[in-house]
């Protein structure tokens, strides 16, 4: 598997009563919601980078406050037409 390596000072992320192991896991997390929301990966990979499956992660980028869906204006329409 190949791995990217971030050094990042723990003096700034650092808050007490939180282990470094949450820490990496809020930070990858965070990461891949980030990748998601701006378009660069699939719910999938998403999902994966921060080991969870894809609905999981949709769950979460919800509570997160990140679109799943994003929907134009033609594609809003259709989906709340009544289907009479």
């Amino acid at each position: 598997m190949n791995a990217l390596m971030l050094e990042l000072p723990m003096d700034a992320l650092a808050s007490p009563g939180v282990s470094i192991e949450s820490l990496a896991s809020e930070a990858k997390f965070m990461l891949a919601l980030k990748l998601f929301e701006v378009g660069r990966l699939n719910s999938g990979k998403a999902g994966e980078l921060c080991g969870m499956g894809r609905v999981e992660f949709l769950l979460a980028a919800g509570r997160a406050g990140v679109p799943v869906a994003v929907l134009n204006a033609e594609e809003l329409s259709a989906e709340f037409a009544s289907n009479d």
